[in-house]
């Protein structure tokens, strides 16, 4: 990094980490040492009385006792809450443009007392979540990976500035409830089964015109292959240089939206550390990833194409295109195609060789009385396994444990989902599914690889009652089964428990 670009980059994190540090001291959230790769801004020193996990508890239980003003989350983990219809089914492009909507704080009084201020101040967002989740999972060479961890996020964001200048910021944790150092894997913790506090996010955005917005420093992206990944105690999140934007889109009107920048670095989700992009793929150098991509949308219709591209490591290119559409007034239908190619660049650094692979696949919907059936398939189409180093992998046969994404590996997945609502039973939702994957090889000798099975349970309690309104339960198991193998099964537990919800 330039010397001229450190000192704007230390100044914008000193100056933001501030007005982070005055609102956790009226959240009560303890104040942590704020560390950049060449310098370092200690707090003062404190005694810790409790341990994080310790007061994300108290906390938790305090909301649920008096929960009445709260709102639902939207998200508990990678995965979006189960559909109920094809019309609430988002295709991992589209996640890209999504933006969260602001709900109303827990404190209305004090957004009352703000109205009058200036909308830096007046439009201001804290938003807490709180999660608790355990994990488990009993591995085919007998190991157990296992750790119950309590943590959460604690987000700001400030209103414009003159309609141009936006700052924020998030604190995320993790503590250890239960780690035993034998079973260490879980991601939940550090390696060691160690809790881990980090800024997460600090950023500035630029407003150049309407919803044409500029994104600076430590940001958080939801694209295809770099994502959140939020399936455990935090999310990833990256350091970066990116221009966003949209035309029209409105009441169904054809609109497009894209986005571009360059991301220089990324925190991983069990990681108080930001490493350059190539050297968390594999490649001991210093590059980054340029960004660049695009969604058309059309009343039901959308088609988008994203590409990431790494000097002398690797490029990927992704497109997708998804159609909804009505059968009956219950009966709807959703059809969706994707394809993705991944191959090394420049000086091949990656892994020291040539390589090129890519992966095609399709899948359909169809929704009645709250009830969602879908079909999928998959097939990488050469001997190379698919990459997916900076998020989940985004093809519609990637499961819990397994993302059947190998070397001439081919999928099929049969999913239903179901929610209760109909029934009496509001907020209660689950879901069934079954993968098989054949055909693989193993990309170094070429040879067979053992065919594999994966069948996932998941179910979900989203409560609609004022008191628990924005508090969720879930429970997800997983076995893979392999054949050929010497152990033929492991299994995935998980538990969830999650509460998100705006401050102000």
């Amino acid at each position: 990094m330039l010397a001229g670009e450190f000192h704007l980059a230390a100044a914008f994190e000193l100056t933001v980490t501030y007005l982070f540090a005055i609102t956790g001291t009226l959240a009560g959230i303890p104040r942590v040492s704020v560390t950049t790769d060449q310098h370092s801004m200690p707090c003062p020193p404190r005694q810790r009385r409790f341990p994080l996990a310790a007061l994300s508890m108290m906390v938790l239980l305090l909301l649920i006792a008096d929960g009445s003003r709260l709102w639902a989350q939207d998200v508990v983990a990678q995965e979006e809450p189960t559909p109920s219809s094809v019309d609430e089914i988002t295709t991992p492009i589209e996640r890209s443009f999504i933006e969260r909507i602001p709900r109303p704080g827990f404190f209305p009084w004090l957004k009352e007392q703000l109205k009058d201020a200036p909308p830096f101040f007046r439009d201001t967002k804290v938003d807490l979540n709180l999660r608790s989740f355990y994990f488990r999972r009993d591995k085919f060479d007998d190991s157990v990976s296992s750790a119950w961890a309590m943590g959460g996020a604690l987000a700001y964001k400030s209103g414009w500035l003159l309609d141009r200048l936006q700052v924020g910021t998030t604190f995320y944790w993790s503590d250890n409830l239960y780690g035993p150092k034998d079973k260490d894997g879980t991601l939940l913790l550090k390696p060691g089964q160690h809790g881990y506090s980090v800024l997460g996010q600090l950023f500035g955005r630029v407003k150049l015109f309407d919803d044409h917005i500029v994104n600076l420093y430590r940001y958080e992206y939801n694209t295809p292959f770099i994502g959140k990944n939020d399936n455990r105690m935090t999310p990833n999140t990256f350091e970066g240089y990116t221009l966003t934007g949209s035309f029209g889109g409105k009441d169904g009107a054809p609109g497009f939206r894209y986005g571009g920048g360059y991301i220089t670095k990324i925190k991983e989700r069990n990681s108080d550390d930001f490493v350059w992009m190539s050297r968390d793929a594999g490649a001991d150098v210093k590059r980054g990833v340029g960004v660049v991509g695009g969604l058309f949308t059309y009343d039901k219709l959308s088609i988008g194409a994203i590409n990431y591209y790494s000097s002398d490591i690797i490029n990927i290119f992704y497109t997708e295109s998804k159609y909804s559409f009505p059968i009956t007034k219950e009966l709807g239908a959703l059809l969706a195609f994707q394809f993705a190619d991944q191959r090394s660049v420049g000086k091949e650094l990656l892994n020291g060789r040539s390589f090129a692979t890519n992966q095609v696949g399709m899948k359909g919907d169809v929704s009645y009385s709250g009830a969602v059936f879908t079909l999928g398939y998959t097939n990488t189409l050469r001997g190379d396994d698919m990459q997916s180093p900076w998020s989940g992998y985004p093809g519609y046969t990637s499961v819990q444990v397994q993302d059947f994404n190998r070397a001439e590996e081919q999928a099929l997945i049969t999913k239903l989902s179901y929610d209760f609502s109909r029934l009496g039973l509001e907020g209660v939702s689950t879901y069934l599914l079954w993968v098989h994957g054949w055909g693989r090889i193993n990309p170094s000798t070429k040879s067979g690889a053992p065919d594999e099975n994966e069948f996932n349970a998941d179910l979900q309690w989203r409560p609609k009652w004022s008191f628990l309104n924005g508090f969720s339960a879930r429970f997800r198991y997983s076995r893979v089964h392999q054949y050929q193998g010497p152990k033929d099964s492991q299994h995935d537990y998980r538990f969830i428990l999650n509460y998100d919800f705006p401050l102000l």
